[in-house]
């Protein structure tokens, strides 16, 4: 018998983020799995042992996978375990790292972050450029690494043949290559290539992972790809507060969505359901999206009233303060309805306009 009580309405949806989604039941039947009894805390139990064969059919025999809580954890972990304390990281812009981690990485890993401002989200060899200078120069941190988000914050993704030139160009001025993958299970089901194609296989150093976004409670994990590349992750992970006692939960989780088809369902869902929305508010007169939707987000601009008014029915992001462009975003329970039920009320408010 618990005491707990249900504080929220089950039915109730919105469009501000995938982590606004529960916890996917097959997930969910996994964690019921793993409990019970005792396993070696801090990584020693057998949940994570054979976590290590799931990511390496995904991401190649060398690859070894550090779980952790959360995906700025992961992000500062995998920056500090390719970059000394001189070390600079190249970004853009408008990258997690730099926009929505409140500092983490400069304040808690000590890596300086080169930004470049792009138009989509995406950097290129000639934007990273920009940045890849003044090595050996003692005034300037040294840039040797390149973060990449896959999808992007704007919602676009890179070809795969666009990762295999920044990777090549970053490694032949000495920078590593970072992936933040929060949403990388997005962005190879939009593309229809296996997570290798897009990280192992263009030559990708280290990758962050992300499952919370794809159905799981909690928990992301930093993928080595190259070992040659890190240095003391492990201790890393501990010192930076992301050492999990009880990690056989993070790990069977991973297993999960892994082991079988999860990732894929679930992230190619999302993804049709930003398309079917994408194609329901775009006959709506004064609705303008203005990003392409090639993962699960739609970025629009409406009037700010219609916005507000909207903001009372459905929760979802004013994304810039001075277009007035909003981001609604769906998940892997995002259902047709929802999708449908949205746009209609968006067509109510725009007629009130």
């Amino acid at each position: 018998m618990t005491d707990a009580v249900r504080r929220h309405d089950p039915a109730v949806r919105g469009f501000a983020s995938d982590n606004y989604a529960g916890v996917h039941p097959e997930v969910l039947a996994a964690l019921a799995l793993a409990n019970g009894g005792h396993q070696i805390a801090y990584g020693g139990d057998d949940y994570t042992a054979h976590l290590q064969q799931v990511f390496a059919r995904h991401f190649g025999e060398r690859a070894s996978a550090y779980p952790v809580f959360n995906g700025t954890g992961a992000n500062v972990v995998s920056l500090q375990a390719l970059l000394p304390r001189w070390g600079a990281v190249i970004a853009a812009e408008s990258a997690h790292i730099n926009m929505d981690e409140c500092g983490a990485p400069e304040k808690l890993a000590g890596v300086k972050i080169h930004t470049v401002a792009t138009p989509d989200g995406k950097l290129t060899p000639e934007l990273i450029d920009r940045q890849a200078y003044g090595w050996g120069d003692e005034h300037r941190a040294q840039p040797l690494a390149v973060s990449i988000t896959q999808s992007t914050e704007l919602g676009t993704l890179y070809t795969v043949e666009e990762l295999c030139a920044i990777c090549e160009h970053a490694h032949e001025r000495g920078m590593l290559v970072h992936v933040d993958g929060s949403r990388l299970a997005n962005a190879a089901a939009s593309l229809g290539v296996p997570l290798r194609a897009i990280t192992t296989d263009v030559g990708v150093d280290v990758v962050s992972f992300g499952g919370t976004k794809n159905g799981l409670l909690l928990g992301e994990c930093v993928v080595v790809l190259d070992p040659g590349a890190v240095r003391d992750l492990v201790y890393l992970r501990k010192m930076s507060m992301q050492l999990a006692s009880k990690m056989r939960f993070v790990s069977v989780q991973f297993e999960a969505l892994l082991g079988g088809d999860l990732w894929l369902r679930s992230a190619a869902h999302a993804n049709a359901m930003a398309t079917r929305l994408a194609a329901a508010v775009r006959g709506i007169d004064g609705v303008r999206i203005v990003r392409p939707v090639q993962a699960n987000a739609v970025f629009a601009i409406l009037p700010r009233d219609v916005t507000e008014r909207l903001q009372q029915r459905y929760r979802f992001y004013l994304w810039d303060q001075h277009t007035g462009e909003v981001r609604w975003m769906c998940a892997f329970d995002t259902t047709e309805d929802d999708i449908d039920g949205f746009a209609e009320a968006i067509a109510e408010e725009m007629s009130k306009a």
